[in-house]
């Protein structure tokens, strides 16, 4: 699912992501067809701080070295465009159902931003807005709509601009471990369900077929445990979704924790928990056995791309 509000005409052959314990960099061949290179680097604690509003980047120095370190490891140092891909912190998604769209795409910007404005926690005059198809609702088309303080972007934005890089799409992770999940594997006949770990927060998506029905983002301040958010989840989809359980569950960003947050879910839900991986999906040159780490750290920068490349539809559609 891509944000399209910060899209260049050419599709980019580099990603970046920013995430708040490291930041990762990954070129692919034209066609998406092959990883070509990549690298990451480690993030000390309070450099990133994702939030929807206020300081952000904690060491702009720190961080903006480490993206530096990770271009020349992946021999990237000659990039000037990129894609950017940020925490899900940073932004606010929201599933909007209208009994009709307008045709003219003014009139459906004024009207998705008339519904945002009801429940924004920002002013949307200090806002950069954007929404996708995400489906629709016993036949009431449902748009995917997100909106994050420019002031915000445009700390992540600056980084790369400092190394002489141009962010010509900015979007947000858990999206792009989706793309990266539809590239590597048909949607399943059955509803399906993301869990995206950060460090800052956990987001769960369902999807049926390959419409987003739900969208959960949590902070872990909050003090939820997975297994109450995935039961929780689970409760949702049954109740309000019609669902009958998920044919499958996509986990990413658990890293070396991930056997214990697969059985967490396993505990939840009658159905296979899969870690997130690229390799169906693109050829990655030099990985044979990757790590947890290294899965997961490809996972939103390669969705991201191959999105592009291959023109996966704008929603999960």
């Amino acid at each position: 699912m891509n944000l399209r509000g910060w899209l260049t005409p050419a599709p980019p052959a580099i990603a970046i992501e920013i995430a708040a314990r490291r930041v990762t960099v990954v070129e692919v061949a034209p066609g998406g067809g092959a990883v070509t290179a990549y690298a990451g680097e480690g993030l000390p604690e309070g450099a990133i701080v994702p939030a929807l509003t206020g300081l952000n980047v904690g060491t702009p120095d720190v961080v903006r070295e480490a993206i530096r370190r990770a271009l020349e490891r992946a021999g990237l140092t000659a990039a000037r465009r990129a894609a950017l891909i940020v925490p899900d912190s940073v932004a606010r998604v929201s599933l909007l159902t209208f009994d009709q769209l307008p045709a003219r795409a003014q009139d459906r910007d004024q009207l998705v931003t008339w519904q945002l404005r009801k429940s924004a926690p920002f002013p949307l005059e200090t806002a950069a807005v954007s929404y996708v198809p995400a489906g629709s609702d016993g036949g009431r088309p449902t748009v995917a709509a997100v909106m994050a303080r420019r002031d915000v972007l445009a700390e992540y934005e600056q980084l790369v601009a400092g190394l002489g890089i141009h962010a010509g799409l900015v979007d947000l992770a858990s999206f792009n471990v989706i793309n990266a999940v539809l590239a590597a594997a048909p949607a399943d006949e059955r509803d399906w369900l993301v869990v995206h770990l950060a460090a800052e927060a956990t987001t769960l998506a369902i999807l049926r077929g390959t419409s987003l029905m739900f969208y959960r983002h949590r902070l872990h301040a909050d003090d939820e445990p997975l297994g109450s958010l995935v039961h929780q989840t689970a409760m949702y989809h049954e109740d309000r979704l019609g669902g009958g359980g998920f044919g499958r569950v996509w986990l990413s960003g658990a890293g070396a924790r991930g056997e214990d947050a697969r059985r967490q879910i396993g505990e939840r839900l009658d159905a296979p928990v899969d870690i997130v991986d690229v390799r169906p999906a693109t050829t990655v040159e030099g990985l044979a056995a990757p790590s947890a780490d290294v899965l997961d750290a490809l996972a939103a920068p390669v969705g991201v791309l191959v999105r592009e490349h291959r023109a996966i539809p704008a929603r999960p559609a």
